[in-house]
């Protein structure tokens, strides 16, 4: 197993330690939220968890939980969140996020907001001094808006294009049907709050990959001396 999945298992595992019984949980999506997802399954099925009830962000994850036994409920059926756990593409200093590589942004940063305390989870690769430096920003734009929504973003400095699919021809189209057009900004993001607003309101657009203020702990996965760990990072 390499050293970034070493990683991503430590995190995983240190942020299964935090649930306790009875908890409504956020369930991320993409490889480091697998795990987690798999490791508090295994908790269940020992009976050292009980009482969990998942709220997931992906199509994805709800299809892992389920087959891991994981009891579910839909967003809507849920009115607060204890605990929400999920990766990120992109961590800065000041705990802002860059998340969306697998395109399921709108449905993470609803629970997120909903949830009471939302850790994220991700190796030492993922921080950064500055955000859209080395990853692109994902927008959701509605299909028939696409286009228009993309020369709009233009005028606020950012060049991107609608993501396109590896193994189907054509663009890849999210859980909600909609299209992701991945944004670059020159010198990357110096506002993450300004230009999350700035975005979110260019008619069309349905959400954007920054999260801004959600995040409450980061745990990163380091390895020292060939020795794999957890930091926890936490707001001053």
């Amino acid at each position: 197993m390499d050293l970034q999945t070493q990683m991503k298992q430590a995190v995983a595992k240190a942020a299964v330690d935090q649930i306790q019984n009875g908890m409504i949980l956020g369930l991320g999506s993409g490889s480091t939220a697998a795990l987690m997802i798999e490791a508090l399954a295994m908790k269940i099925k020992s009976g050292e968890i009980k009482d969990i009830v998942g709220v997931t962000t992906s199509f994805q994850g709800e299809v892992l939980a389920s087959e891991l036994g994981i009891p579910l409920a839909s967003l809507s059926s849920v009115s607060e969140i204890d605990l929400a756990i999920d990766g990120a593409d992109e961590v800065d200093p000041d705990f802002q996020l860059i998340k969306g590589g697998g395109a399921c942004h709108v449905q993470e940063k609803l629970v997120a907001a909903l949830a009471k305390k939302f850790v994220v989870v991700v190796d030492s690769s993922k921080l950064v001094k500055k955000l859209n430096l080395d990853f692109k920003l994902p927008v959701e734009v509605l299909p028939s808006a696409w286009k228009q929504v993309q020369k709009t973003l233009e005028k606020l400095g950012g060049s991107g294009d609608l993501r396109m699919a590896k193994k189907k021809a054509g663009p890849i189209v999210t859980d909600q049907g909609n299209l992701i057009i991945d944004l670059t900004f020159k010198n990357g993001i110096d506002q993450p709050d300004l230009l999350e607003s700035q975005i979110n309101n260019i008619p069309g657009v349905l959400e954007n990959g920054l999260f801004v203020n959600l995040a409450d702990e980061v745990l990163v996965g380091k390895v020292e001396n060939k020795v794999v760990g957890v930091n926890s990072l936490k707001k001053i």
